[in-house]
């Protein structure tokens, strides 16, 4: 009896035997991608970026539609219904939370002023040239600019000091070096103490004080989630310290608005200008794959003493960042 039962096993067909290996295998892909998406759409509902690779994976939380959709196709294909109903789950999770985020809305008050401002990572200053380009063509009010290394410092002064006499900016090599350039006065302000420069001003914006404050908190390195999460939690401080003198945050967050560590920052009264001129989710970083796949994590947020009339990402040579520039209009409040 066992002889005869090992050679019914054996008479299986060899392409059924190779349709079940098959089947088991898809399964089995079906299966890792639905727990892994779980993992990371189950952190986004707790509000939480979790540890590696969940906060690098919710930059790019839109594009998990691919993945999704693959597990999909094969839990139809194999007729795993079970698979059908969870991919069902997690697909109305994703559409929920591919909602834009934040409040927006009209300035509080009469427009006083209009301006134009510019940010761009030039990635270790080599993307220097291409942004002076760009600024002498656009003509934006205020520049904001990260890892501007010695090299960009210099040649930013030669060659835009005198149509910006205003600048705040924290030396450094590398990515270390930030400055923000105005057309506008500036008076000092007390940066945020980071990795990353992170200089601070005040300008005089149509007889208004307005501050402004340049981003470039840490980017969420495997083992450094923790320092990115707290110079963002640092910057939230910072805004959230004053929320009567309108406020213009500018620069590369590392962040999208699907990290818990960003969040606040829009809770704290601040808005997405790209958002509000209808150019939300416009991928950012990194340039080598834009616009195909990317993640917005280049932002310019304002108080809401602005409105956005228009936003648009501008691809600069020698640097893995898009510029963002955008249009605002600058109300005063009652």
């Amino acid at each position: 009896m066992n002889t005869d039962t090992r050679a019914a096993a054996w008479a299986v067909p060899r392409h059924v035997r190779r349709r079940r290996a098959g089947r088991r295998a898809a399964l089995t892909c079906a299966f890792l991608l639905f727990a892994g998406l779980s993992v990371v759409l189950g952190c986004r509902t707790a509000d939480t970026d979790g540890v590696t690779p969940v906060p690098q994976l919710l930059a790019f939380l839109p594009w998990l539609l691919i993945p999704l959709g693959v597990a999909l196709v094969i839990a139809l294909y194999t007729h795993w219904w079970s698979g059908v109903l969870w991919a069902v789950v997690l697909l109305g999770l994703l559409a929920w939370f591919l909602q834009p985020y934040g409040r927006t809305g009209d300035p509080v008050g009469p427009a006083v002023a209009e301006l134009r401002v510019l940010t761009s990572n030039v990635e270790f200053g080599k993307g220097t040239g291409a942004l002076v380009g760009a600024v002498r063509r656009e003509k934006p009010d205020l520049v904001f600019v990260q890892e501007c290394e010695s090299t960009c410092a210099t040649l930013l002064r030669a060659e835009l000091g005198g149509t910006y006499p205003h600048r705040r900016a924290v030396e450094g090599d590398g990515s270390k070096g930030s400055v923000i350039l105005s057309r506008f006065p500036l008076t000092s302000a007390k940066g945020v103490e980071a990795t990353l420069g992170m200089p601070a001003a005040v300008a005089e914006i149509g007889g208004l004080d307005v501050r402004l404050q340049l981003a470039h908190p840490m980017p969420p390195l495997p083992g450094q989630t923790g320092v990115w999460a707290r110079e963002l939690d640092a910057l939230h401080d910072v805004v959230a310290r004053d929320d009567k003198t309108p406020t213009l945050v500018a620069g590369d967050f590392n962040a999208s608005q699907d990290h818990a560590a960003f969040r606040p920052l829009l809770d704290a009264g601040l808005r997405d200008a790209a958002r509000l001129a209808g150019s939300g989710r416009t991928p950012s970083w990194p340039a080598a794959t834009l616009p195909a796949f990317g993640a917005q994590i280049d932002h310019v947020l304002v108080s809401e003493d602005f409105t956005s009339r228009d936003a648009r990402f501008l691809d600069l040579d020698g640097t893995d960042h898009r510029a963002l520039l955008v249009d605002l209009t600058l109300g005063r409040a009652g």
